[in-house]
């Protein structure tokens, strides 16, 4: 037996298309079972919609299943058990990890787990780092206090369980974080973008150190959709000279996606524990082939404790056309996460992606990691701000570095923007999920002034 056979069996993920989506089906008929003999949320959910798990034998059939969105599951939770509420599916005594959403779009989403669903969590987080090249031999370095927040507390169990030596950087500031990792000389880290990029700015302007120069040599991002956007992840890569790796997941859903060492322009869905559906946003038809987009609706098929079965997770993906050099069969998803539909707005009339304006300001040399955009009215017209940050010694080249902006944004949004650049370091920093996109229509706000 090998090193890699000691510690990786890759048959899930090489089943033949007709494997896979047999065992999609039994998971998710066996799942659909469990939930509607435990929950009382999910059978009242089921019962109303006319139909029982013994109703479903294919996949046009799951279509039928109601949806779930995270307000319902925000009113589950003013009922008994407390504080979980009707959707629990097993006793309370059973439950042994805690874990809540970030609340930032409302109030947070309890998340109970039982032991046997948190193991499923570390082997979903084993698929995605081993994918990633990580090895026992790694020291990984995970530079937050975990809290609440499932953030990278099952990226942490899962490095240990492959045998990676793990180093919890939670209480330290920067510096003394990219200290330890000098000290220690770690190999690998797991972080948002938004901080792996304030770290090397750190590095750099306040320590002296290069980033590069440091031992780190691959970085698994999650939280935000900056390590599937091509000029964040050059911005990464450059800055730590590691290749750079994406993962999107949720507290509600589990860690279901990642990007694989072939780095194909997309993540992986992993496919033997969840079933990713792709729903048109103004039909409602599910999506099979490649090259539209819609909103994913997502069923966790062995969670146990609360089941999550046909979630709307409002993330807007695509399928890629293109199997994975990498030999796997779990479909790509193109670009990784596009964005969020709720975060997908008209702005003077046409559809505008925040994401597509970080690709823009991240891709332009000169301009910092930093920015904020500010929607708002002016009388009926709507308004867009964008501010940036100059790097220091890009002021002599400024009126180029506007122009360049002006043309890009205009060409990958549409749209005309009014310019602020500011002085670096002068914008917010932010160390988890960043909140630089600001629609002020949506607060009954008053207009800016200027």
């Amino acid at each position: 037996m090998t090193a890699d056979q000691k510690y990786w069996n890759p048959i899930l993920e090489t089943l033949s298309r007709d494997r896979l989506r047999n065992l999609q089906l039994q998971k998710f008929r066996r799942i659909l079972q469990w939930a509607y003999d435990h929950s009382k949320f999910h059978r009242n959910l089921y019962q109303k919609a006319g139909f029982t798990p013994e109703d479903i034998h294919s996949f046009e059939d799951i279509r039928r299943v109601p949806k779930v969105e995270k307000a319902m599951m925000r009113g589950v939770q003013c009922k008994a058990p407390f504080p979980y509420g009707d959707a629990l599916c097993v006793p309370l005594e059973d439950v042994t990890v805690f874990h809540q959403t970030s609340g930032t779009t409302g109030q947070p989403v309890y998340q109970p787990d039982t032991w046997q669903d948190w193991e499923w969590w570390a082997e979903s987080w084993s698929y995605i780092l081993w994918a990633q090249g990580y090895r026992p031999k790694d020291r990984v370095f995970i530079p937050f206090g975990y809290n609440v927040f499932v953030a990278f507390w099952a990226g942490h169990y899962a490095a240990e369980k492959m045998g990676c030596e793990v180093i919890p950087g939670g209480v330290l500031d920067t510096q003394a974080r990219i200290l330890k990792i000098q000290e220690l000389q770690a190999t690998a880290m797991m972080a948002t973008p938004t901080y792996i990029l304030a770290m090397a700015d750190t590095s750099r302007s306040k320590m002296g150190l290069e980033p590069s120069e440091l031992s780190i040599n691959k970085i698994t991002c999650a939280g935000e959709p900056g390590a599937s956007i091509p000029s964040t992840k050059k911005r990464m890569e450059n800055a730590w000279g590691a290749r750079v790796y994406d993962h999107a997941g949720a507290t509600e859903i589990g860690a279901w996606s990642y990007e694989c060492q072939d780095q194909p322009g997309g993540i992986h869905v992993n496919e033997a524990f969840f079933l990713v559906e792709i729903e048109d946003m103004q039909t409602g038809e599910i999506i099979e082939e490649p090259g539209r987009r819609g909103k994913m609706i997502i069923t966790a098929l062995d969670r146990q404790a609360q089941p999550c079965i046909r979630f709307d997770s409002k993330d807007v993906i695509e399928w890629d056309a293109t199997p994975c050099s990498c030999g796997r069969t779990f479909r790509l998803i193109k670009g990784g996460v596009l964005g969020r539909s709720d975060d997908i707005t008209k702005v003077k009339g046409v559809l505008l992606a925040p994401a597509a304006i970080e690709e823009v300001v991240r891709g332009i040399d000169g301009l910092g990691n930093e920015y904020e955009v500010v929607v708002d009215k002016l009388g009926d017209a709507d308004r867009i701000k964008l501010k940036v940050e100059l790097m220091p010694g890009a002021e002599v080249k400024a009126k180029t570095i506007e122009t360049e902006l002006k043309d890009q944004l205009r060409l990958k949004t549409n749209l005309a923007y009014r310019l602020e650049f500011y002085d670096y370091g002068r914008l917010p920093r932010y160390e988890v999920k960043a909140r630089r996109f600001k629609d002020l229509r949506k607060k009954n706000k008053s207009p800016e002034k200027g």
